[in-house]
């Protein structure tokens, strides 16, 4: 995609010339909407980054926040979406590989990975062709660098149908003294650039992310997809922590949108400096590459390091130890960003210019609007028709979207480095952070949950957006903690239509909101837009990745003791739209109304989730209580139900939980004049869910329960 027009008039300003070829590919690619956040960007300023436990926010390749004076926890977010299109496998695998080196090169070691993964209708056979490879290649490659994935989502949309949606979230560790940042300190410093040859591969990456996918997508821009290689990642892993652990990097980068170019200016721009590279130096795997080629490969694998000039013999030698390839590529100045290659500059521009200078869009956008209410007659009516109840109770429990993801997750290695506590396919997963203390003493439980649901942010972008950051701080305080940090992952369509940008920028006001009274700040992020394709613009899918922590690890389990009080805890919206019923039955409705004291909703539930009399604990979302409480029944416990109506049942608003104690007046205190709570009925150990829905009544066993959410598996295996 060639520079525009537009902007090639200001970069001749600049220069005072017109821009040689090499020049002109890297502004374009630095200036894409992936790169320069130009329709975005404007809408940012909204989120609160700012608390007492952030040590680094948004800017860096990584956020980081304490978890106590000692220790540092990092966390990051991206997406590969467009790649996972036409190379669902490469796509995904090198989506995983570039946040795990934006965690690195803050000198931290990665420790656990998150997925939040979208697709068209799981009915249809490209969409479950996409699935398979995506998961397949997050797998393949978590797998064998030894980082868990712990935590994640997955919906089906037919809005994702021509472009799936790849968000990847890492945690990291590190400690004072180890902290690294993507901010070059001291000309005459040398660059070094450490990993993998650069080859030809992801060339135009930046820009491909920044278009709409065309029909011929799939063969057309294969070039512009990376190819990764995990066992040089996880050899590029252990030298970097060498080389921190040695004192030797002054401050480092890891190369992704937009290659070495993207890498090394950004470096050195963050801190108003310049640089001198000879792309000659880079070593290489494949014969003849021209300058723009060396300069704008998105080869994986790869970082570059500020490096005082004594240290790099040693840096040197333990990029060969790993076997990893080593070049000193030109040093940090105080002048211009300058690229040599053959004896000829082929780049002399401002630093901060490639990396800041690009204009920022001031784009039209339509306010959104929420559907009226029409609703099927089994949530219009008093008395539910039982037949009627059944059938929808299997629909939904039994959908992909809210049916097991245990297909995914049993494909990940989720215990790998001994930290997980609480495994996937729970509201949220528990890390052991044992180099960590609370103020009490107590080893510190650090809490991930990672996700978005289309559907409310399709029927109504603002308040489903603050359902998603509700939905996941509701997760963390499910297992006993509470919220520290979050990233985000704003994936929109075409910002040139008003519609999908109005759509979106309420979905940014809506989570930045939500964020805020619940005390969350959002330390980075990522935003991917032009996720438009033949089939149209993607629904704004606002991914939240967030952290809490616990004193310990231990959790309540998500599932029934079989010996307690079943208490639904929680204001009930009372509406349906976004939900999954009114997706499979049709009709129309307003999105729930949101608790107005969320985060004293969600601060006690955290607390009463760690309390010694509660037996489970399990957060209501997505399709309302007939899922939670279907998820919660086991071979060996079940419970009896009572509600009042249907509507009951499929209500999905968050802030919610299902709670099973053997204190059920503890509970009420604990709530009180903060949330309602209604005993719904009581635990059993016949493994059976009987539920009464006004005068109509369903059983469901677990055998048939498990058979209901297992689709995913049975369509797949």
């Amino acid at each position: 995609m060639p520079l525009a027009d537009a902007d090639r008039e200001l970069v001749e300003a600049e220069l005072g010339r017109e821009p040689t070829r090499a020049e002109a590919a890297l502004f374009e690619n630095l200036w894409s909407e992936h790169c320069a956040y130009r329709s975005s960007r404007p809408l940012l300023g909204a989120f609160e980054s700012e608390s007492e436990d952030v040590v680094i926010g948004p800017g860096d390749d990584a956020a980081v926040v304490a978890l106590d004076e000692d220790t540092y926890a990092t966390l990051g977010i991206e997406s590969h979406n467009h790649p996972s299109y036409v190379d669902p496998f490469d796509g995904a695998a090198t989506g995983v590989g570039g946040i795990v080196r934006d965690t690195m090169s803050m000198g931290a070691y990665p420790i656990a990975l998150a997925d939040s993964l979208y697709f068209g209708d799981f009915d249809r056979e490209h969409s479950r062709y996409l699935f398979e490879g995506v998961v397949e290649g997050i797998s393949h490659y978590g797998n064998c660098i030894g980082v868990p994935t712990v935590a994640g989502s997955v919906a089906f949309n037919d809005g994702y149908e021509g472009n799936p949606l790849v968000n990847v979230a890492c945690v990291g560790l590190t400690t004072p003294d180890r902290l690294v940042t993507a901010t070059a300190e001291t000309p005459g410093n040398e660059l070094v650039l450490v990993g993998n040859a650069t080859g030809r591969d992801g060339l135009g990456g930046a820009s491909f992310a920044s278009e709409d996918l065309a029909e011929d997508a799939e063969t057309e821009d294969r070039p512009a997809v990376q190819v990764g290689d995990p066992y040089a990642e996880k050899r590029l892993i252990e030298c970097n922590e060498a080389l921190v652990d040695e004192g030797l990097l002054v401050a480092a980068r890891d190369l992704g949108a937009a290659g070495l170019g993207g890498a090394s200016s950004e470096l050195v721009a963050k801190g108003g400096l310049g640089a001198e590279i000879a792309l000659d130096r880079v070593h290489q795997r494949e014969p003849n590459m021209n300058a723009m080629e060396i300069l704008l490969a998105e080869s994986q694998e790869r970082m570059v390091y500020e490096v005082r000039p004594e240290d790099t013999d040693r840096v040197a030698e333990l990029a060969e130890r790993f076997d990893l390839g080593c070049s000193v590529i030109g040093e940090v100045t105080d002048g211009n960003y300058v690229c040599t290659f053959e004896g000829e500059t082929v780049v002399d521009a401002p630093a901060e210019y490639l990396a800041d200078g690009a204009p920022m869009n001031d784009l039209d956008r339509e306010e959104p609007s929420q559907p009226d209410r029409d609703l099927p007659a089994l949530v219009a009516d008093g008395e539910p028709d039982p037949d009627a109840l059944a059938e929808a109770f299997d629909a939904v429990v039994g959908h992909p979207n809210t049916a097991s993801k245990r297909w995914v997750y049993r494909q990940y290695d989720h215990e790998v480095g001994v930290r997980t506590s609480v495994l996937p396919g729970d509201d949220a997963a528990v890390l052991a952070i044992r180099e960590a203390e609370t103020d009490g003493g107590d080893p510190v439980g650090l809490a991930l949950s990672s996700g978005s649901e289309p559907r409310w942010t399709e029927a109504a972008p603002y308040e489903g957006a603050r359902a998603v950051a509700l939905e996941n701080a509701t997760n963390l305080a499910a297992k006993g903690a509470t919220p520290l940090a979050a990233v985000d992952c704003l994936n929109g369509g075409n910002p040139e239509k008003p519609d999908v940008y109005g759509g979106f920028a309420a979905a940014v006001d809506g989570l930045a909101e939500m964020c805020a009274d619940l005390s969350m700040p959002v330390v980075g992020g990522n935003v991917s837009l032009y996720n438009d394709s033949v089939a149209g613009p993607i629904p704004p899918t606002p991914t939240l990745a967030v952290i809490g922590t616990k004193a310990g690890f231990d959790a309540p389990p998500a599932a029934f003791a079989g010996e307690g009080t079943v208490l639904a805890v929680g204001a009930a919206g009372g509406a349906l739209g976004g939900s999954e019923y009114l997706a499979q039955s049709g009709g129309s409705d307003r999105f729930p109304a949101l608790p107005e004291n969320a985060p004293a909703v969600v601060e006690t539930l955290a607390a009463v989730a760690d309390g010694d009399d509660t037996l489970a604990v399990h957060d209501v979302s997505h399709g309302g209580l007939a899922v939670a409480l279907a998820e919660m029944v086991t071979d060996d416990a079940g419970a009896e139900v009572a509600l009042d109506d249907a509507l009951a049942l499929f209500d999905e608003t968050p802030g919610r939980a299902v709670i099973e104690t053997a204190d059920p007046d503890a509970v009420r205190a604990a709530f009180d004049g903060v949330a309602p709570v209604e005993e719904i009925g009581e635990a059993t150990a016949d493994g059976t869910l009987s539920l009464s829905v006004g005068d109509a009544e369903l059983t469901r066993d677990a055998a048939s329960i498990r058979d209901l959410r297992s689709v995913i598996e049975r369509e797949l295996d």
